[in-house]
């Protein structure tokens, strides 16, 4: 990242789809992030992955999931 107090987290690994799905908005409540993303899953590995990114500056969402 360029900036300051912005990250990438990246490679968010869970075991479904449902999973990951799940903790974004969590992960969101806590900082302002960029939300759901898309899951995708690598061939020959188990579970799913998705990418994260995060503005740890601001807090997250006022209504916690």
């Amino acid at each position: 990242m360029c900036e300051p107090g912005l990250v990438v987290l990246e490679d968010i690994t869970a075991g479904d789809e449902e999973t990951a799905v799940v903790v974004m908005p969590r992960l969101d409540a806590l900082r302002a992030t960029s939300g759901v993303r898309p899951v995708r899953r690598v061939a020959g590995e188990p579970g799913v992955r998705t990418r994260l990114y995060a503005d740890i500056r601001r807090p997250g969402s006022p209504n916690p999931v």
